[in-house]
């Protein structure tokens, strides 16, 4: 089957994903673990002032007040190896806690000091930092000079350890993870139509998948529709995977869910493919695809959630994508990124297999 017409009309920066694809690049699949593995993926910069349940990475700078990561709670998460923050550039702002044994990976420095709360973080920073609370079990490296205070607090510390290596690495593994994210945008963009929302109320939107089998797509031509609804309603009907695709540069999601949203992060992808700007005032269920826009929260998201540069006032809830659709071909996963990156000196001497395809079981 063709898809519509109107789903090769993507930005032109979706087609240059495209267009990138190569034994070098990321590609769909890597796009799918990165949903699976992350609570929140933000390809540029994070401006912080909330926490994230689940695990966080960042391929600019984090800036903002106070913030926690990783921060779970006991709720089940997708295994991984990957430390509960990530962040390539940078991080400055109001002080950054690791719940629960998370650990972080930071490329740059860290100038807003950070608290270790639980035992037996991993922490690896490329450049200087300062204001450490370490923790019993923990193990901080920090590539150059520790100002202000580093309290071990029983962990154990190497400073000014060079950390050769390590800073490149996070930027291919943040190249690879953004072109798989934008891969997985468009490939959700071409998929065929399935099934068709209906609107029960003037004031309601619903999304109930009719067809047979384990994938269903909606597709909203424009954001537009939102403007004409207060009200979004789910009747999944045990089907385990259903995208909506929604055109359109700017979004305002300020709708109210309708029945029992929870876990809806699970099995509904959201693909805003166009999207620009993204401004979330309201509660949102659903795991959010959105590589090219700059995004506000001001309330949770329960998900997994990718935005090009986000300004986040609001709680990032797990409850990441754990559909059917598997990747079939064996390429790095998230979770094997973090067993790669310390000594990863030779970056650009990786070799990614060109055929791979993205099934549903």
């Amino acid at each position: 089957m063709i898809a519509p017409l109107r789903k090769f009309l993507l930005p032109l920066a979706a087609l240059g994903a495209i267009a990138a694809a190569s034994p070098a690049s990321a590609d769909a699949n890597v796009g799918l673990q990165v949903l699976r593995d992350y609570n929140l993926f933000v390809l540029g910069d994070l401006k912080s002032s909330s926490n994230v349940e689940g695990r966080t990475f960042v391929g600019g700078n984090l800036t903002g007040g106070s913030s926690d990561y990783f921060k779970h709670n006991g709720k089940p998460m997708a295994p991984s190896s990957a430390p509960g923050l990530t962040v390539v550039g940078s991080v400055s702002g109001g002080t950054k806690n690791l719940q629960n044994g998370s650990g972080a990976y930071v490329g740059g420095s860290v100038s807003s000091g950070m608290n270790l709360n639980g035992a037996n973080h991993d922490v690896k920073i490329g450049g200087a930092a300062q204001n450490i609370n370490g923790s019993k079990g923990s193990t901080i490296t920090v590539g150059g000079p520790v100002g202000g205070y580093l309290n071990a607090n029983g962990a154990t510390v190497q400073t000014n350890a060079g950390l050769p290596g390590f800073s490149a690495g996070l930027q291919v593994q943040a190249t690879d993870y953004a072109l798989g994210v934008k891969d997985l945008s468009a490939y959700l963009a071409g998929l065929t139509l399935t099934d068709q929302v209906s609107f029960p109320l003037s004031n309601r939107i619903r999304f109930e998948p009719k067809t047979s089998g384990n994938i269903a797509v909606f597709d909203l031509e424009s954001t537009k529709v939102f403007d004409k609804v207060g009200e979004i309603q789910f009747l999944a009907g045990g089907f385990d995977t259903i995208i909506v695709n929604v055109g359109g540069a700017t979004a305002s999601m300020t709708k109210n869910f309708i029945g029992n949203a929870a876990g809806l992060g699970q099995h509904v992808i959201w693909n805003f493919y166009e999207a620009q700007n993204i401004n979330f005032s309201g509660s949102f269920y659903g795991s959010v695809l959105a590589p090219y826009a700059h995004a506000t929260t001001n309330n949770f998201i329960e998900g997994s959630a990718v935005f090009g540069s986000l300004n986040q006032n609001g709680e990032m809830h797990l409850g990441a994508y754990s559909g059917a659709m598997q990747v079939l071909s064996a390429v790095p996963e998230p979770a094997t990124w973090a067993m790669m990156i310390v000594g990863f000196g030779l970056a650009g001497s990786l070799i990614r297999r060109r055929n791979r395809q993205l099934a549903a079981t």
